[in-house]
């Protein structure tokens, strides 16, 4: 009895460290990848086959289906993928994660080579382990670091599986525990051991890493562990049924059609199986397994489930939508007629992404997605900007409301950004992916104050129209040059922010510079006129609040633009002296200070 309790303290010890070196590997290889992973998916996920593919490599990457599908529901839910592209991942996936089993069944080499030893993870794993130290140690560059450790969290993996392995070892000289499963060899029972230990501990390569730990120990017939084996593969799929509660109907339909793929695959070859061999009586039934064999059964069955159910990919998601059905109020209720606010809500709701918190699990990615809000936020400012301008120059009230529309889903953006970054960064994350979170928490503040001073325009705008008023001639002629000279300082900094092109940022200060002397000339020619008689006091009110915002608009692109330069410099100086230090030492702002200057002529 005291030999029994003692394996099964190691048996969980050796378990604790199979599923930290893995989560510590993933974690390493994740952070590697820097949203590389993020970018293949949203770029390769229109042809099935590359799908697939792209499915395998970020199951091996992450060393977990799981996450991988836990991905994939964060994914829709945010309305960043579309269900129809989830199932062909999700069969790559399943075929990805048996890699792990591959690499534990090394476990069971017996050769007097050295070479072939070498192969043992018992022997290869402290090499693995001190070149990962040595990374982790002494390397300099965050890359080398994540690298070592990738290496740690391997050999971590390894030291645990010989952990688990030799925990049984003792037990194997009771007969009662070597013919536990044969005395209680039914199928269904089977799969159900299989099934509920996998969702117990939420790794299928656990389980499998366990079943081939107790196959060196004990002996397990193949009639025995196919049924297990199909009942982890279920079992896997409750991390993403877990993580779908409280998404989208969307996010469920992908939680849904993983272990939908995983349950119907197992009623068919778990049937095919028992019916051919109560006809055939296949001599291997008997004969048992070792980790190569388990490896191998695993990697069948996931090829098998894919091959099987793959040409039936649109019929799956029928299926899963009508498991999952639509809410018939939901749908009425967005049918009804709505106010202008209710409409901006709703507009809102449908471009601003809701990056869900499931994205943590691979913090790279999250960010990235950030990135890309980011950047769409960018052009919808833009765009806010010139509609704005537009409206002082022939007033338009479907132009005004598409700004004020344009200007609740930047605003939008910024609480759901600014709320989802600060809780991103204290995710573990490389250096160069803090100074993006860094960057982003900066420039969306002076982004959405953009809309602000849309806003502020479109008013000025109303003002005008309402009371009828009208700037003289030259007034309207210099507010056109200002305009061209605002429209594209805003379209420097957006194009520069959304590609980080820091030589295009250089260039903003520059003309922020000539904007801030047109405004300067505009007031002075106002005065002169207003002294004239010209221009009445109340249209001077008007160009005050226009000159205003521009200048406002100038300057926080200003901002935008050091922020990217920042960025690129990898530096960390005052924006002051900074600015102070290019005005006065830069030629090349000096140049393009002049070209501007000349382009921008109220003279000409």
């Amino acid at each position: 009895m005291q030999t029994i309790f003692f394996a099964f303290i190691a048996l969980i010890g050796g378990l604790a460290f199979f599923m930290f070196g893995m989560k510590f590997m993933s974690q390493s290889l994740e952070k590697m990848t820097g949203g590389l992973l993020e970018k293949l998916l949203r770029k390769l996920t229109s042809n099935p086959i590359i799908s697939l593919g792209l499915g395998i490599i970020i199951t091996v990457a992450m060393q977990s289906s799981s996450a991988t599908t836990v991905m994939l529901v964060g994914l829709v839910n945010s309305g960043i993928m579309e269900l129809g592209q989830t199932i062909s991942i999700i069969f790559g996936s399943n075929i990805g994660t048996t890699i792990t089993s591959w690499i534990l069944s090394l476990s069971s080499i017996s050769s007097t080579n050295i070479f072939m030893q070498m192969l043992k993870p018992i022997n290869f794993s402290p090499v693995v382990a001190f070149i990962g130290i040595l990374l982790v140690m002494f390397a300099k560059k965050d890359k080398n670091q994540s690298i070592g450790n990738v290496l740690l969290g391997f050999s971590l993996l390894m030291y645990g599986m010989t952990i688990m392995s030799e925990s049984i070892s003792p037990l194997a000289q009771y007969p009662e525990f070597n013919q536990i499963l044969v005395k209680y060899n039914n199928p269904i029972l089977l799969v159900m051991v299989g099934l509920i230990v996998t969702a117990v501990i939420q790794s299928s390569a656990a389980s499998i890493g366990i079943l081939q730990a107790l196959s060196m120990s004990m002996s397990i017939p193949f009639n025995c562990a196919i049924p297990i084996i199909m009942g982890q593969n279920i079992g896997t799929c409750a991390t993403s049924l877990i993580s779908c509660i409280g998404t989208n109907k969307n996010a469920k339909r992908v939680a849904t059609l993983h272990i939908s793929i995983k349950i119907i695959g197992t009623i068919i070859c778990l049937s095919v199986y028992v019916l051919l061999d109560s006809i055939f009586k296949f001599s291997i039934s008997s004969m048992s397994v070792n980790p190569f064999t388990i490896a191998l059964v695993h990697t069948l069955f996931n090829i098998a489930i894919t091959l099987l159910l793959a040409p039936f990919s649109k019929l799956l998601i029928k299926l899963v939508q009508y498991i999952i059905k639509d809410n018939k109020k939901q749908i009425e209720e967005e049918n009804k007629p709505k106010t202008i606010k209710e409409k901006a809500h709703e507009i809102a709701k449908g471009i601003v992404p809701e990056i869900d918190d499931r994205l943590f699990r691979q913090p790279s990615m999250a960010l990235s997605e950030c990135n890309n809000a980011s950047r769409k936020m960018a052009q919808i400012a833009k765009q806010t900007l010139e509609l704005a301008s537009l409206s002082l120059i022939e007033y338009d009230e479907a132009l005004c409301e598409k700004v004020m529309i344009n200007e609740e889903i930047i605003d939008r953006f910024e609480d759901a950004l600014g709320t989802y970054l600060v809780r991103l960064s204290s995710q573990a994350l490389s250096e160069n992916d803090t100074c993006k979170i860094s960057r982003m928490l900066h420039t969306i503040g002076d982004f959405e104050r953009l809309g602000d001073h849309a806003v502020s325009l479109i008013y000025t705008a109303k003002e005008m129209n309402m009371k009828k008023l009208s700037f003289s001639k030259q007034a309207k002629k210099e507010l056109e040059v200002l305009r061209s000279a605002v429209q594209e300082v805003v379209s420097l900094t957006t194009s520069a922010y959304i590609h980080n092109d820091s030589e295009l940022a250089k260039k903003v200060e520059p003309l922020e510079q000539v904007i801030d002397k047109l405004i300067v000339e505009i007031k002075d020619n106002h005065v002169n006129r207003l002294q004239l008689g010209h221009c009445s006091i109340q249209m001077g009110f008007v160009l005050s609040d226009t000159l205003t915002s521009y200048k406002r608009i100038s300057d926080h692109c200003s901002n935008i633009a050091v922020a990217i330069i920042k960025l690129a410099s990898d530096t960390k100086y005052d924006t002051h002296k900074y600015l102070n230090y290019i005005k006065q030492n830069d030629e090349t702002f000096t140049k393009d200070f002049e070209r501007y200057l000349e382009v921008y002529d109220l003279a000409k």
